[in-house]
């Protein structure tokens, strides 16, 4: 009897247990999101199987002060078919975007209520660049299948959105040359103390550091002020330190970030 109620489930969950599966990151859409109306997305395709066939990742020279991508032919071709979008669709909007060697982000802003799914835009930017690498023998479907797309839901995010996509050779940059920023340290001294550290300890040793300190009674005015001074600290080449907890505290850290000014941030790794 028990064994035929393990049958029983297990059927029953070969029909429906399908419905339930999570799906991955790049095949997910938020659910009830109107994907017809007016909204800004982050989108990014990646290369099927990682493969950097779009360009490849270079160090700062006379010409780039970052880290930058030098685009393959296909590279070129995916940027350019990604710029022809307006061109076939008027309502939407493109803003940043960045080539990287085994994946692709943009920016776009559907302007107005629409008749086309965003996934029928994406799909057709896939589609042209399937097309061109076909036509250079690179191995085709060259997606992986679907997309992601990140939703704006604030003001503010717009600027984290572009900084973030501006930011990507850079960070992939460090992350392939220094990858011991990326492991825990158990043992660092700071202060006169054994702590534990995440990212570029040699910071610690700065001799220009300034502690950000900011009370949860300032001003929406105040804060700003002191962005502004801590800035200017730190463009300077002053370290900022700080646990990030008030609005004042995180709105200076976020803008020093931004900025890519040096930044210690104080709390649990975890």
């Amino acid at each position: 009897m028990e064994d035929k109620r393990n049958e029983q489930r297990r059927q029953w969950w070969q029909r429906n247990g399908g419905k339930h599966e999570k799906k991955p990151s790049m095949t997910r859409r938020k659910a009830g999101h109107d994907y017809y109306g007016h909204c800004v997305y982050m989108i990014t395709v990646v290369v099927a199987g990682r493969r950097e066939v779009l360009g490849t990742l270079c160090p700062p020279d006379a010409n780039h002060r970052e880290p930058w991508v030098r685009a393959t032919a296909l590279g070129e071709a995916v940027k350019r078919y990604w710029h022809e979008i307006p061109s076939h669709h008027p309502h939407v909007q493109l803003f940043r975007s960045q080539l990287m060697p085994d994946h692709f982000h943009g920016i776009l802003h559907v302007t107005k209520k629409t008749e086309v799914h965003l996934s029928n835009i994406v799909k057709a930017f896939k589609q042209m660049c399937n097309i061109a690498a076909s036509k250079m023998d690179i191995a085709t479907p060259l997606w992986e299948s679907d997309y992601h797309d990140l939703i704006l839901s604030s003001r503010d995010q717009l600027s984290h959105m572009m900084s973030y996509v501006h930011d990507n050779p850079r960070r992939l940059w460090v992350k392939r040359n220094h990858s011991d920023f990326f492991r825990v340290r158990k043992t660092v001294e700071a202060g006169g103390q054994q702590v534990e550290a995440l990212g570029n300890v040699f910071l610690l040793e700065c001799p220009l550091i300034a502690a950000v300190q900011c009370s949860r009674k300032l001003s929406q005015k105040q804060i700003q002020e002191r962005v502004e001074h801590f800035l200017a600290l730190a463009r300077r080449g002053v370290v900022l330190v700080s646990p990030a907890i008030s609005p004042g505290e995180k709105k200076v850290i976020k803008a020093a970030q931004e900025a890519h000014c040096k930044v210690i941030k104080v709390g649990s790794i975890n």
